[in-house]
C-alpha cells in the first residue's frame, strides 16, 4: 500500500496544473530596486498561469541616491530571499529559472558583490541594461494588450523606462534615473525641480513627443495609484489591468493623494502597505511625464518586465495567438465535463449572429469556450459563478466593457435570463449587454441539445431568416429534439423577436 502511494505521489509531482502538460514549469526571479520577487509559471506558453508568486521588500535601492551603494541590511534581505526562492524552484521541479537584476544592482557600487553572492547559490544572474529593461516592460505590455499603440512607462524603484510600441514591436527606448526611491530627493529641491529634470533628460536623450498617444502605466506604484482612482470613482470592476483614465487625471491625483490619510490608502483592497509611501511621488512623476509627452489617456498594464521576458523568447507564430482565447480555452478544458466542445458551439451558433463584428465574435467565442465552467456549482448559483469567472479571472487582452459582455453571456447561458447582473450596466451599454445575453441563450440551447458532447451538434444546424430561426436535424436524428430543447429554442427566438421551427429528422 505504501509503495503504491509513493508511486502516486511521484506521478503527481510531475504533473502540471494546466491542460498542456507538455510544457515544463518556468520561473523568474526579479531582483528589483524595491523588491525581490519569485514568480513560477505553468500552462500555455502564450499566456502561462501563475503557479506561485512571492515578493520580499528588500529595498536594495533605498540608499542608492544618498550613498551609491546597497546597504548591508538590504543586501542580506535580498540574498536571503534569493536563497529561499532558489530552494523553492528546486522543490517545485521548475525546469527553467531565469534570474534578472535591474537598476539598483546595475547602478550600485557594490552591485557586482551582490551578483557574485547570488551566483554562489547556483543561480545565473542576468544584469539587464536600461534598454533591455525597457524592451522587457514593453514586451510585457504587448503580451497583455496585443494591439497597444503608444508609450509604455515602467516605473520601478531605481529607474523609469519609456518605450514606444506599435504594430506589436518596440521602436524606441530610454531609461531615466527617476525611480520612486530617487524622487523624494529630487522633489525636495523645489516644486518645479522634477519638471526641469524630466524635460532635460528627455531633451538630452533626443526623445521627441508624439502628441495624442496613450500612455501605458507599468509598475507597482502606478498600479497602486490606479487602484486609488478606482476607489475614488467607485469603479464596479476590481481589475486594474486595462483600467483607463484621462491624461488630466494624473494631475488631479497628484493633488488628491498628497492630502489623503495614509490609513485610507492602506485600506484599499489589494493595496500593499509598502506602496503607500511612494504614491505621492509616483503621482507627481506621472503628471509631469504625461504632460511632457502630451499623452491622450492613461491605460494600466498588469503585465510588465517578467511577462515580457517570457513573451520575447516565444516563436513568432505563438506570439500571434490571442491571449484571451488561449486562456479561455485552457480554463474551459480544465473545467468542462467533455473536452473540445467550445469550438463546436461557437460554429453552431454563429449563423444567428451575422452582424457581429470581429471584436464581438472574439468575446462570443470566449463565452463558448467557457460554456461548461459552472457545471460543478450548485444549480442555484451557476449564473453567479459564470459572472465571477468572467469578471474576476486573470484574463488579459480584454477591456472592462468586454468583461461585462462576457459576464452577461455566461450569466444568461447558466440560467440568469436577460436581465444584467448588478453593476454591468455601468461598464457596457444596454445594447451590448443585450447582444451578449442572446449569445448566452444560444449557448444554452446548444448545451441542452447536445448534452455537452459534440455529436448532436455535428448532425444539426441553425439558420436565421428575416422572421424566424430554423433548427435543422439530420434525417434519423429527431430523437435529439425534445421538450427541453423546444423550450430553450422558444426562449431564444422570443428574445430575438423571431419565430422558430424544427425541421428534418
Amino acid at each position: 500500500m505504501n509503495s503504491m502511494l509513493s508511486r502516486v505521489r511521484a506521478v503527481a509531482e510531475q504533473m502540471v496544473t494546466s491542460p498542456e502538460p507538455a510544457h515544463a514549469r518556468t520561473a523568474i526571479i526579479d531582483i528589483g530596486s524595491n523588491s525581490v520577487r519569485l514568480v513560477v509559471y505553468d500552462g500555455p506558453r502564450r499566456i502561462p498561469f501563475i503557479l506561485f508568486n512571492e515578493k520580499v521588500m528588500a529595498g536594495l535601492g533605498a540608499s542608492l541616491a544618498r550613498t551609491g551603494a546597497i546597504e548591508p541590511d538590504a543586501m542580506e534581505r535580498g540574498l536571503r530571499a534569493i536563497g529561499r526562492f532558489a530552494r523553492l524552484c528546486r522543490a517545485m521541479h521548475v525546469a527553467d529559472v531565469r534570474c534578472v537584476a535591474t537598476a539598483a544592482v546595475r547602478d550600485a557600487t557594490n552591485g557586482a558583490d551582490f551578483i557574485a553572492r547570488a551566483q554562489a547559490m547556483g543561480l545565473t544572474v542576468e544584469l539587464l541594461s536600461g534598454a533591455q529593461e525597457a524592451i522587457g516592460a514593453a514586451m510585457g505590455v504587448l503580451s497583455g494588450i496585443p494591439h497597444a499603440d503608444g508609450i509604455v512607462g515602467d516605473l520601478g524603484g531605481g529607474s523609469l523606462e519609456l518605450a514606444r510600441v506599435r504594430g506589436g514591436a518596440v521602436e524606441q527606448t530610454i531609461s531615466l534615473p527617476l525611480g520612486v526611491l530617487r524622487l523624494p530627493q529630487i522633489r525636495a529641491k523645489g516644486p518645479r525641480t522634477l519638471e526641469r529634470y524630466v524635460t532635460q533628460m528627455l531633451d538630452k536623450a533626443g526623445w521627441r513627443p508624439e502628441p495624442g498617444l496613450p500612455f501605458y502605466m507599468v509598475g507597482g506604484s502606478w498600479r497602486a495609484l490606479a487602484r486609488f482612482d478606482m476607489q475614488l470613482t467607485d469603479f464596479p470592476l476590481p481589475v486594474v489591468h486595462q483600467y483607463e483614465m484621462t491624461a488630466a487625471r494624473a494631475e488631479q491625483l497628484t493633488r488628491i493623494v498628497s492630502h489623503v490619510d495614509k490609513a485610507r490608502l492602506k485600506a484599499i483592497p489589494a493595496m500593499t502597505g509598502s506602496r503607500v509611501p511612494t504614491m505621492p511621488d509616483a503621482a507627481a512623476l506621472l503628471s509631469v511625464v504625461v504632460r511632457q509627452l502630451k499623452s491622450s489617456s492613461l491605460i494600466v498594464s498588469a503585465y510588465g518586465l517578467r511577462e515580457g521576458l517570457l513573451y520575447e523568447i516565444l516563436p513568432a507564430d505563438i506570439r500571434q495567438h490571442d491571449p484571451l482565447l488561449i486562456a479561455a480555452e485552457a480554463e474551459g478544458e480544465a473545467q468542462a465535463r467533455f473536452r473540445g466542445h467550445g469550438d463546436r458551439i461557437d460554429r453552431w451558433i454563429a449563423p444567428l449572429f451575422p452582424d457581429d463584428d470581429a471584436a464581438g465574435r472574439r468575446i462570443r467565442r470566449a463565452a463558448c469556450l467557457l460554456a461548461d465552467v459552472s457545471w460543478r456549482a450548485n444549480p442555484d448559483f451557476r449564473a453567479e459563478r459564470g459572472v465571477e469567472i468572467a469578471l474576476h479571472s486573470n484574463w488579459v487582452g480584454i477591456t472592462a466593457c468586454e468583461r461585462a459582455m462576457l459576464a452577461q453571456a455566461l450569466h444568461s447561458h447558466f440560467g440568469g435570463g436577460l436581465t444584467p447582473p448588478p453593476g454591468l450596466e455601468r461598464i457596457a451599454t444596454p445594447e451590448l449587454l443585450h447582444r451578449a445575453a442572446l449569445w448566452g441563450l444560444a449557448i444554452r440551447l446548444a448545451q441542452r441539445l447536445s448534452g455537452g458532447v459534440e455529436g448532436p451538434l455535428a448532425v444539426s444546424r441553425l439558420e436565421r431568416h428575416d422572421d424566424r430561426i430554423d433548427l435543422h436535424l439530420r434525417e434519423g436524428d429527431a430523437d435529439f429534439y425534445g421538450e427541453a430543447v423546444d423550450r430553450r429554442l422558444r426562449h431564444l427566438a422570443q428574445a430575438m423577436g423571431l419565430k422558430y421551427q424544427q425541421l428534418g429528422g
